[in-house]
């Protein structure tokens, strides 16, 4: 007997994110830089 406990998601057709949202994003992603040193991985943010 298998039951389906999830519900359907009802999501927007057209979803616009806030020009906000969009900003912060591009400036983060800007300001993060990934380092490799010896194997290993290093995330900063320069800010």
């Amino acid at each position: 007997m298998e039951k389906n406990y999830f519900k359907k998601s009802k999501t927007p057709k057209k979803m616009k994110p806030n020009k906000e949202v969009v900003s912060f994003l591009l400036n983060y992603s800007k300001a993060l830089k990934i380092v490799k040193i010896d194997g290993e991985v290093f995330e900063i943010i320069v800010n």
